[in-house]
C-alpha cells in the first residue's frame, strides 16, 4: 500500500478535478435512504479529509482513519476540532465503539492487492458498524484498468506543480503498477522532483460480492460510479452499498 509521503503536500491541488461535493451528495442520499441522517460515521482511508469535512459540515460526527502521517496532518489542519483522526492501517483499524455508517471513497480499497486483506477490512467494518449499519465504498474495476487506464501515460503541466503518471497493468494478476513523478516549483523558481510507486488491484463486481459474503456482510446494491445508475460490465468505478449483518438486532 502506498503511503503518499511526498504526494501528500500537493494531493489536493492535483486532485481538484475529483467532484467530492457531487460524490458526497450521492453518499448522503444513500445514507438517508437507509435512515442514517446523523450519528457517528467512519471515513476509512480519509486522506486529507476532504470528504470527512463535507460529512462533518452536514452534521455527522466524523472519525477519519488513514495510515499516512502526512495526509492526516493536512486533514487535521483543515478540519473542525470535533473531527477525530486516527493513524491506523485499515487492514487492522480499531475504534472505541461502533458507528452508524462507514464510507471509503476514491478507490482506496484498490490498494489492497490481496483479496484476503480486502475481506479482512470488510470483516472489521462489519464488526464496528451498529446493528444494521451501512457501508458505502467504491472500487476501480478490472475493466477500467484493462480497457482505460492500464498501459497509459498521463501527464499534466501546471504553473507550480506538474506530474507524469505511468501505468502498467498485468491482466492475469489484475495488478496495476503506477510510477508517479511529481515536480513542485520552489520559491526560488527551481523544481523539486518526487517519485512514488503505487500498486492497485482491479476487482470485478463478482469478486467484491464474494468477499462481502465471506466477511459476513449483506450486499444491498451496486451503482455505476456516483451516478445512481445500476452497475454493469463496463462500469469503470462501482459504488457498493452493504449492510452490517450478524449482530442481535440485524436488519433483514
Amino acid at each position: 500500500m502506498a503511503s503518499y509521503e511526498s504526494f501528500a503536500m500537493v494531493y489536493d491541488e492535483l486532485m481538484d478535478n475529483v467532484p467530492y461535493e457531487k460524490w458526497w451528495l450521492r453518499i448522503r442520499s444513500l445514507l438517508h435512504e437507509n435512515g442514517i441522517k446523523d450519528g457517528i460515521v467512519l471515513d476509512l482511508a480519509c486522506g486529507t479529509g476532504r470528504l470527512t469535512r463535507l460529512m462533518s459540515r452536514d452534521g455527522y460526527d466524523m472519525i477519519g482513519v488513514d495510515r499516512s502521517v502526512e495526509m492526516l496532518q493536512i486533514a487535521r489542519e483543515n478540519s473542525p476540532r470535533d473531527c477525530l483522526y486516527l493513524l491506523q492501517d485499515m487492514r487492522e483499524f480499531e475504534l472505541y465503539g461502533t458507528v452508524r455508517a462507514a464510507v471509503c471513497a476514491c478507490d482506496s480499497l484498490n490498494y489492497l492487492t490481496d483479496p484476503r486483506d480486502l475481506q479482512e477490512v470488510f470483516s472489521l467494518v462489519n464488526n464496528y458498524l451498529d446493528p444494521g449499519g451501512i457501508f458505502v465504498f467504491d472500487v476501480n474495476t478490472d475493466y477500467k484498468y484493462r480497457k482505460i487506464l492500464g498501459d497509459t501515460v498521463i501527464a499534466e503541466d501546471r504553473e507550480d506543480v506538474s506530474f507524469i503518471w505511468f501505468n502498467e497493468y498485468d491482466k492475469e494478476a489484475q495488478i496495476n503498477s503506477i510510477e508517479l513523478n511529481v515536480f513542485v516549483r520552489e520559491e526560488d523558481g527551481r523544481y523539486r522532483k518526487f517519485c512514488e510507486e503505487h500498486v492497485q488491484r482491479g476487482y470485478t463486481m463478482q469478486e467484491i460480492l464474494d468477499l462481502l459474503e465471506g466477511a459476513g456482510m449483506k450486499y444491498i446494491a451496486a451503482y455505476d460510479g456516483y451516478s445512481g445508475k445500476e452497475a454493469d460490465s463496463s462500469s469503470e468505478r462501482i459504488v457498493f452499498v452493504a449492510r452490517e449483518y450478524g449482530k442481535q438486532k440485524s436488519m433483514t
